[in-house]
């Protein structure tokens, strides 16, 4: 095998496993948004606003 077959296959073997990284990566941001998420506390209205419920509709 000549030299630029070599720097080719090395090359492609680099771009599938930085591919590869990249895909572990997102899947691990996507976890932590779900436990970012989860861990937030529920908004609640201030100043003791009533919201309507228009039960005619």
């Amino acid at each position: 095998m000549n030299k630029s077959k070599e720097v080719i296959e090395r090359s492609m073997a680099l771009v599938a496993a930085l591919r590869a990284q990249r895909e572990r990566d997102l899947q691990r941001r996507a976890e932590w948004q779900k436990r970012i998420e989860l861990s937030r506390p529920i908004p609640y209205a201030k100043n003791g606003v009533q919201l309507s419920l228009r039960l005619d509709s």
